[in-house]
């Protein structure tokens, strides 16, 4: 069986806190680094999902779906934008 690398982590914490722990961990049957490793890491998934997923209301999905099939036409100011954007692109 292959060697797991792994990497340590330390922190300080209250007395409190500790035996909060550890008891939460005994009712789960778990050891206290289980209890621990399990918990800051649902903590960062959910952390990273609220940074990168999109929640939407009903009707925020159906505007955005509206916008997506029946986009607005482009104004001016846009067009000469993008005209601008194309020129700098074939310059390179």
């Amino acid at each position: 069986m292959p060697a797991v690398a792994t990497a340590r982590l330390e922190a300080r914490i209250s007395p409190n806190l500790h035996k909060t722990l550890k008891r939460a961990a005994e009712i789960e049957g778990r050891t206290l680094s289980d209890f621990v490793i399990t918990a800051v890491e649902n903590a960062a998934q959910r952390t990273i999902e609220q940074a990168e997923v999109i929640r939407l209301s009903l009707a925020g999905q159906q505007r955005f779906a509206q916008a997506l099939l029946s986009p607005p036409k482009l104004s001016p100011a846009l067009r000469r934008a993008m005209a601008r954007h194309d020129k700098l692109q074939h310059i390179r």
